[in-house]
């Protein structure tokens, strides 16, 4: 049964088949050969999507495409540089810093690297700095957008492991800065390197003038996550207010969206929305067939059989996670592997917080790398370069994030809610 579903489910995806109707399908016809009642499909897939917790999906999605989308990005980065600008190649450290700070507003990768980079990429182009770097760093730096919380991958990791949202977000942290300050030595090296020039001088008057234009986006990570941490909204909660509040700031403080352009953010956002329930519905009735046949159980005896030592156990899982985001998305990755490490991880007595967060970041690190590259995908619509191109260009940013990958997973001292 583990045969065909799961070389049924890759047969499927090779064909171009969506990934909800290759997981779907798949788990069909397991349940065709095991003389199941096919009426179970539909059963699991309303269980699978009943979750409280899901509420926060689209709620996210949508804060994330209003507060990036208008105004709110320029601001920010206009901070960002007015504050470190004036460093020799401070503009590459201001793509970070914005990627990590819009990390903490929308929960998404894409999202942010379209938002940094609709922003900053044409500013680093005028100033000299060679464009493939820097669509490249920037889409690096979009990989930070699934880490620091709020974070829709790990919403749906919390939801299937049974794990809680708040102490997921709160290990996000220090992840993502790590990702962020690696990301930016090697742009520092890159800036000494090329001769990239420096930017703006540093000037106090400036920084508060910037300061206090930036103040509302500034103040929306600090509301969310604040009340979350403080216990006065749930992370379901918080995607709400983030959107009352994403809405009153774009509308009517920096009034740069209108009805119209609401609706079509709207719109767009009930898309995305709506393929990541669709996958989520659909992986249903594949984790019921997995569970039902005791597949996890036995890929956990049989890899327990190859070592037992924790640390081999780990690297193998770890180079699964790194594979798998290569070849699928995130949402997807999460939903259809984690059902499948479950067993081996608490076979191990590997912390679940611990494991999470070390599927999150290995996951993001596939947005940069080729053929489902997301981050990549944005970058290249933004300038207009091949693929290929930023591609090359990103190499280096994307061992810098394995770097990270690995300490985080070797070093658990870095997820500080385990110690």
């Amino acid at each position: 049964m583990a045969a065909l579903l799961f070389i049924s489910f890759i047969l499927l995806l090779l064909l171009g088949v969506p990934v909800a109707f290759s997981i779907a399908i798949s788990a069909l016809l397991v349940l065709m050969k095991g003389d199941v009642q096919l009426l179970m499909i539909v059963q699991r897939m309303f269980t699978a999507a009943d979750s409280f917790s899901l509420i926060a999906v689209p709620f996210f999605i949508l804060a994330g495409d209003l507060m990036s989308k208008g105004t709110v990005s320029k601001v920010l980065v206009e901070f960002a540089e007015a504050c470190l600008g004036m460093i020799k190649g401070g503009l590459s450290i201001v793509s970070v810093l914005a990627g990590m700070f819009f990390a903490a507003i929308s929960g998404s990768g894409a999202a942010t690297t379209a938002a940094v980079g609709a922003t900053l990429i044409p500013e680093l182009k005028k100033r000299g700095y060679d464009e493939g770097r820097s669509a490249a760093l920037i889409a690096a730096a979009g990989t930070i957008g699934v880490v620091i919380p709020p974070s829709v991958p790990m919403v749906l990791y919390a939801v299937i492991a049974e794990v809680s949202v708040n102490t997921l977000f709160k290990n996000g942290f220090v992840p993502g800065v790590l990702m962020g300050l690696i990301l930016i030595i090697i742009s520092l090296y890159e800036a000494k390197k090329f001769n990239y020039p420096r930017g703006t001088r540093f000037s106090i008057k400036n920084v508060i003038k910037t300061f206090f234009k930036a103040i509302w986006g500034i103040l929306m990570p600090v509301i969310i996550l604040g009340g979350i941490f403080s216990g006065y909204f749930t992370p379901s909660e918080a995607a709400d207010v983030a959107v009352i509040y994403a809405v009153l700031v774009s509308v009517f403080l920096y009034r740069d969206l209108g009805p119209k352009e609401l609706f079509n953010l709207m719109k767009g956002s009930a898309k995305t929305s709506a393929v990541i329930m669709i996958i989520i519905s659909c992986s249903g009735p594949f984790s019921w067939v997995l569970a039902n046949w005791k597949i996890p159980e036995a890929i956990s005896g049989a890899v327990l059989g190859v070592s037992s030592n924790p640390y081999i156990i780990m690297f193998l899982i770890a180079i699964t996670v790194l594979i798998a985001g290569v070849f699928m998305e995130t949402s997807s990755a999460i939903i259809i592997l984690t059902p499948v490490f479950l067993p081996l991880i608490k076979a191990m007595g590997i912390s679940l917080i611990h494991f999470g967060i070390v599927f999150v970041v290995g996951i993001a690190i596939g947005m940069i790398t080729p053929p489902v590259a997301i981050n990549l995908f944005v970058a290249s619509g933004i300038t207009g370069l091949p693929i290929e191109k930023i591609a090359k260009a990103v190499i280096p940013y994307l061992f810098g994030l394995i770097v990270v990958f690995f300490l985080i997973l070797y070093v658990p001292m870095l997820v500080p809610g385990l110690m």
